[in-house]
């Protein structure tokens, strides 16, 4: 009977069984295995939840089948929140009543929001007036109407606010991100300058914000000759989560409208997650409208996968 195998391939960083026969002088003639496949050739290699790699060669596999993705952790969803939140920690960043305030100075996006990253049991309820009313008077300081950032599970949508569209959160283990191997066209520097602004939505008044990064490293990525306005860019933001997971987290793509479908943003990914691989950086995000089917594509096709979604609220006026 030959091995029982997927019909097309199955994609690095799938959670499987892997069914595969034992020497002889086992009690028994085969075993599975579960964990996240990390490998098809030269070997069959999967990760187990220990961290154990099994490696099996091909001709000892009997059966390989996805499972449905482990379920994501609220602990996990902190984890990479509280990383995606240091990557992009606005102007100002504070805490009031369990939730992370931030203001970016009306950039708006990650900024100029509050998240309730506070351990469990210490995140205040919005729709406590006391609360609402303290939340509301840091963001009347600056400007700012209430604006909340709530992820899956992390705490419960006032039933009256208006919501935006969802955010779709990617996340991706760099050993199963294939990279770009050698040079590329991609340069990466510390700061965003005139040039590279200029292809960037927000232009020169979004520096401040993209400058700023709480703990961690910037790179910020380009395809272009120096002086002129770049093909494509992106940034990186390299932060530690409260799990020891080393995170880095892709924002701001852009490519010029004459040059995209040609894969150069895929390009400056590569060249990023690289750049944060080789500065001890273990994992990626990638933060998603929900609508934006090119830039999920783009995930998809780099290896990430759907992590959690976030909604932003904001506090009705009147």
């Amino acid at each position: 009977m030959s091995p029982e195998r997927p019909a097309a391939p199955i994609p690095l960083g799938t959670r499987v069984v892997l069914r595969h026969r034992l020497p002889a002088g086992y009690s028994h003639p085969m075993t599975d295995v579960i964990g996240e496949l990390v490998s098809l050739e030269p070997v069959v290699a999967v990760r187990t939840a220990d961290g154990r790699v099994m490696q099996v060669a091909p001709g000892s596999v009997v059966a390989l089948k996805a499972l449905s993705a482990r379920p994501i952790r609220v602990t996990e969803i902190r984890a990479l929140e509280h990383a995606a939140a240091a990557g992009r920690p606005g102007l100002e960043l504070d805490w009031v009543d369990g939730w992370l305030v931030r203001s970016g100075g009306g950039a708006g996006g990650d900024t100029d929001s509050a998240t309730p990253l506070g351990e469990r049991g210490t995140v205040a309820d919005p729709a406590d007036p006391e609360v609402r009313a303290r939340l509301r008077a840091w963001f009347a300081a600056r400007g700012l109407p209430l604006r909340l950032r709530v992820p899956d599970r992390l705490a419960r949508v006032p039933a009256d606010w208006p919501a935006s569209a969802s955010l779709l959160v990617m996340g991706a283990d760099l050993q199963n991100v294939p990279l770009p191997p050698g040079q590329t066209p991609v340069t990466i520097g510390d700061g965003p300058d005139a040039d590279w602004l200029a292809l960037h939505r927000g232009g020169e008044a979004a520096r401040g914000v993209l400058r700023t990064v709480a703990g961690g490293t910037l790179g910020f990525g380009r395809i272009g000759a120096p002086g002129r306005t770049p093909l494509a860019i992106g940034r990186a933001a390299i932060t530690d989560a409260p799990d020891g997971r080393r995170w880095v987290g892709l924002s701001d793509l852009e490519v010029a409208p004459e040059h995209r479908r040609q894969g150069l943003g895929t390009l400056v990914c590569g060249a990023l997650l690289r750049w944060a691989r080789e500065r001890g950086a273990t994992h990626a995000y990638l933060q998603v409208d929900e609508d934006d089917t090119a830039t999920r594509a783009l995930g998809r096709g780099l290896g990430f996968i759907d992590h959690h979604r976030c909604r932003y609220v904001t506090e009705p006026v009147g």
